[in-house]
């Protein structure tokens, strides 16, 4: 099992960026992906961005592609999310999750939710207008 914490979240403008941060710990060293999810009020939830651990390849809904970036620190077990050129449709919290037992790897599927087993609890971003 991997513990997930996230951090980053907060208030800002249209336009503007912020940077998640989602650290691990536990049995990081088996973990396959870790991705970013997030949900609206009032939606589901829905996929945002996803890190191949073995391989090193990232995967981006097309709604955030060209805005949005996730990245990865070995050495803090720590994978981050860059939000840049906010827009009000981002309002969300956006949750980490990790795969451990290599559903997205054998798939080749990485935006589905019910391929990660460990959530982080989440963290509040809202953009204004």
């Amino acid at each position: 099992q991997v513990q997930l914490v996230e951090s980053g979240g907060g208030l800002v403008q249209a336009g503007g960026s912020l940077r998640l941060s989602c650290t691990a710990s536990g049995r990081t060293s088996i973990t396959y992906a870790m991705a970013w999810f997030r949900q609206a009020p009032g939606q589901e939830r829905e996929f945002v961005a996803a890190f191949n651990q073995r391989g090193g390849s990232t995967y981006y809904a097309d709604s955030v592609v060209g805005r949005f970036t996730i990245s990865r620190d070995n050495a803090k077990n720590t994978i981050h999310l860059q939000m840049n050129n906010l827009k009000p449709e981002d309002t969300a919290v956006y949750y980490c999750a990790a795969d451990i037992y290599g559903n997205t790897f054998y798939s080749s599927t990485y935006d589905q939710e019910t391929h990660f087993e460990d959530w982080g609890q989440g963290t509040q971003v809202t953009v204004s207008s």
